[in-house]
């Protein structure tokens, strides 16, 4: 299975938070499946830190490349392919980033780790 990390899903692994759910951490750490954070979420982290929202303990590339690293997670970039489903996506969610993250785990059949009540809306595959 791939599992696609919501931006909060990925902060909260990094930081060992205990927000994250049961079954989520199951899918994250079941070494048979295949770990995903999206480059959209690497742009909406950059965004929150640019606006003093995020702060960061090193500069971003180097400390989100080190966390992928040391949690064996692999980068997911964005295609085209994944762009063509937003526009057939009903307006439930205005965040530009998780619309893109849905459109994302449906292009590549992945389970979209969130904890977010307006994504579980979607056509998409969850899991929290």
């Amino acid at each position: 299975m791939k599992g696609l990390l919501d931006t909060c899903t990925f902060l909260w692994i990094i930081t060992g938070s205990r927000e994250l759910s049961p079954a989520a951490e199951k899918v994250f750490t079941d070494p048979a499946n295949e770990i995903l954070l999206s480059v959209v979420s690497v742009w909406e982290l950059s965004v929150k830190h640019s606006l003093g929202k995020l702060p960061m303990p090193a500069s971003l590339d180097r400390f989100v490349l080190e966390q992928r690293e040391k949690h064996g997670i692999t980068v997911l970039p964005l295609e085209e392919r994944a762009v063509y489903h937003l526009h057939k996506l009903p307006v439930l969610h205005r965040d530009p980033f998780d619309r893109m993250l849905i459109c994302q785990a449906i292009e590549h059949d992945c389970v979209l780790l969130t904890p977010d009540p307006l994504i579980v809306q979607y056509p998409v595959r969850t899991q929290w």
